[in-house]
């Protein structure tokens, strides 16, 4: 049995929110590596529609107090914690009242598109990895699921790369048919850069859209999975042309997944 350390991070998790496939996928795979004998630590956004007293949230006061910068502004970062009803795991909500407290996810009641949703995903990424040095755990894994979480291997490779904490983790970024076609306004660049970043670095970001975060997690991650879903002709485009300079890979949603991914993990890690 494989003892890797998997940490995922997600927009997303049944039973405590599904908008989209990937609360499903986040239900099923971290448990079934569980099972496997791997040990999982997974992190959401604790957006506001996702009832506190009814899901019993609370807050982990040890790990919360963390200001974490998003372009000249600093945000304090608040940790909740959750048990999946019937399985022995754990979530972790990354929330910030500024960023998390609205009664909504990614739009507002007009189905408009909440314009600070880059800073929202920029303040989750680095909160993840500032709450996982807290936790003085070292992933072998870092999984990233859907444009939310796409900076998280970037970070990886740059700031990060030199923290014990994560000096050996490797990142998977799954991407998802979640596209969207808002454009962000204000400088995305200067909002995501942390220490050891350049200008350079997150060139793909510029278009401020869906797929600059999708174009740089696609960049630095290790491996890169599409979900077993129809992709636009938009997106399609851009899986050929990063073909030709990383592998791109598909697992199907079937009853080998969990067998592929355990098999992709432990490749990865050794």
């Amino acid at each position: 049995m494989s003892k890797l350390r998997i940490l995922y991070a997600a927009t997303e998790i049944n039973p405590f929110l599904q908008t989209t496939k990937v609360a499903e996928f986040l239900r099923r795979l971290p448990q079934g590596m569980q099972e496997m004998g791997m040990e999982i630590r997974i992190f959401v956004p604790r957006f506001g529609i996702i009832n506190e007293r009814k899901n019993r949230l609370h807050e982990v006061v040890r790990l919360s107090g963390i200001n974490i910068a998003v372009g000249e502004d600093e945000k304090p970062l608040i940790i909740k914690v959750a048990s999946i009803p019937n399985a022995k795991l754990q979530v972790y909500f990354i929330d910030n009242e500024d960023y998390f407290h609205r009664k909504s996810v990614l739009v507002d009641k007009n189905d408009k598109f909440h314009s600070d949703n880059d800073e929202r995903a920029i303040f989750f990424c680095k909160g993840v990895l500032e709450t996982v040095k807290k936790l003085g755990w070292a992933p072998d894994i870092v999984h990233c699921n859907d444009w939310m979480t796409g900076l998280i291997p970037m970070y990886l490779k740059t700031t990060y790369k030199k923290d014990p904490i994560f000096k050996d983790a490797k990142s998977v970024f799954t991407i998802y048919n979640n596209e969207f076609d808002f454009k962000f306004e204000g400088d995305i660049v200067e909002k995501a850069k942390m220490l050891d970043i350049d200008d350079d670095m997150l060139a793909s970001l510029k278009t401020a859209d869906f797929g600059g975060f999708i174009k740089v997690g696609m960049e630095y991650a290790d491996t890169v999975v599409k979900s077993d879903e129809d992709f636009s002709e938009n997106l399609n485009k851009l899986f050929t042309e990063y073909s030709t300079k990383k592998q791109i890979e598909q697992v199907a949603a079937d009853d080998n997944l969990l067998t592929s991914y355990y098999a992709l993990y432990n490749e990865l890690a050794n």
